[in-house]
């Protein structure tokens, strides 16, 4: 069987295909991706100015899912849309143009040979917990059996990983906590998967992906800046970039911070200093107001951190861009720091040349980005020297992505049991060397009564 589920994101869209074999269907880790398709253009979010432009952007890759999954199947295959904070973003600023771009969409998903079963922006709390079913389906933590059980039982070892993923918008952590705590009861939420009770602690922080958070950033230095030139030091040396003003402006991550400018555009030239970056990105995250024992930032409830961590989507990017993915040697975290300080210092021409096959916005933003990564979870989630290495940057595991999408289909499809599936009944081999089994016993009693 198959099933599509399109990830609407800030910057871009992908659908993915989903295949796994018709009777096993509540068995673990038997979902497998078989293709995924990076939709041409921007996300939906982009076509907030020609909103009947959203829907037909898809259709290339509707096309190549209508190839991979075999014709007499269509039919039966659901198709799923969720948006993410693009989508959240826009449906803030401007929600009739946020409703025109989904019905594009929906109308286009309806005219594909598929099951259609709806096209939504999902809530950052859904993205945060369906990214933690998807990492944890897929290493195999919901449903141990046998050895793994007992050994689970015997040590209190965190069973299930952590999730973190960061987008274009937006920023999730999601985690199952040591210690039960009443606090923040909206940051909880509660699972029954496989006859196992999970209690989840996760946070969707809007605005803290990595686009949205050099727009408060460069929002952020424009005010404390008197000129229309500005010193960016988290792009490289040499690198100049000019900015609308308006445009930096215009959504609901940066309207707070405007303000009236003499001049209508800002001339950003790169400074490459990583200290001052980090410094600078810093004064994003308000350590301020704690009304809870322990918070992250933005007065915002974090518990104690627990267990591994799996770092997806841009953690994972920007890191691999980075060469600092390895699981076989785990880098730690002061070598990581340095490799970034390092490349932030390289010269925009000697890094243009070096990487002359990424698309310059792409290749301009690496040095933020990482900065901006260590910053989220060293100041944000204050992840320390000690537990650096229990964070796994992920891209796929096996031959599946790490993402929200899996999480969302198992769960819009019923493929996780809340119940654990009673166990198969013996095979015929089975019974029959049984049968022999208690045979010989029965002999052997009989011989030595």
């Amino acid at each position: 069987q198959y099933g599509i589920v399109l990830d609407a994101g800030s910057s871009h869209t992908n659908l993915y295909v989903y295949e796994w074999p018709a009777e096993k269907e509540n068995d673990t880790g038997v979902v497998q991706q078989v293709e995924v398709c990076k939709v041409e253009g921007p996300g939906i979010s982009g076509y907030s100015h020609a909103t009947e432009k959203a829907g037909p952007s898809l259709v290339q890759c509707l096309q190549q899912a209508e190839e991979v999954i075999p014709s007499q199947q269509h039919q039966e295959t659901p198709v799923y849309l969720g948006a993410t904070a693009g989508m959240r973003l826009l449906s803030l600023e401007n929600k009739s143009a946020a409703d025109k771009v989904l019905s594009s969409v929906e109308k286009t998903l309806r005219s594909a040979p598929f099951n259609f079963q709806g096209a939504r922006i999902i809530s950052g709390q859904e993205e945060g917990a369906y990214g933690w079913i998807t990492i944890n389906y897929l290493l195999g933590n919901f449903k141990q059996s046998g050895w793994t059980k007992l050994l689970h039982s015997l040590k209190s070892i965190s069973e299930t990983s952590g999730a973190l993923d960061l987008g274009g918008a937006s920023t999730q952590i999601t985690f199952v906590p040591d210690v039960l705590s009443s606090e923040s009861p909206e940051n909880l939420l509660y699972f029954r998967l496989y006859g196992k009770d999970y209690r989840v602690y996760t946070h969707s922080f809007l605005c803290y992906g990595k686009d949205q958070a050099l727009q408060q950033k460069l929002a952020r230095d424009l005010q404390a800046s008197t000129s229309f030139n500005l010193l960016e030091p988290c792009f490289h040396q040499g690198y100049q970039r000019t900015v609308n003003i308006s445009e930096l402006f215009k959504n609901p991550c940066t309207s707070a911070k405007e303000k009236q400018f003499p001049f209508g555009q800002l001339y950003i030239q790169g400074e490459g200093d990583y200290q001052k970056c980090r410094r600078n990105i810093q004064k994003l995250f308000n350590k301020n107001n704690c009304p809870y024992s322990s918070c992250s930032f933005n007065g915002i409830y974090l518990p104690p951190l627990q267990g591994d961590f799996g770092a997806f989507s841009a953690f994972y990017f920007v890191m691999n861009f980075l060469n600092l993915t390895s699981e076989q040697s785990p880098v730690a975290l002061d070598k990581v720091t340095s490799v970034i300080e390092r490349f932030c210092a390289r010269p925009w021409h000697e890094v243009k040349t070096a990487y002359h096959q990424i698309k310059e916005k792409y290749l301009s933003e690496y040095c933020f980005s990482g900065a901006y990564i260590l910053s989220l979870l060293e100041n944000g989630y204050e992840f320390t020297e000690k537990n650096w290495q229990r964070i796994h940057f992920l891209g796929k595991i096996g031959s599946s992505d790490a993402g929200w999408t899996l999480g969302y289909m198992l769960n819009l499809t019923n493929m996780i049991p809340a119940e654990e599936p009673a166990g198969p009944p013996l095979s015929h081999g089975s019974y029959v060397g049984l049968m022999v089994l208690c045979s010989l016993v029965l002999v052997s009693m009989l011989l030595f009564a």
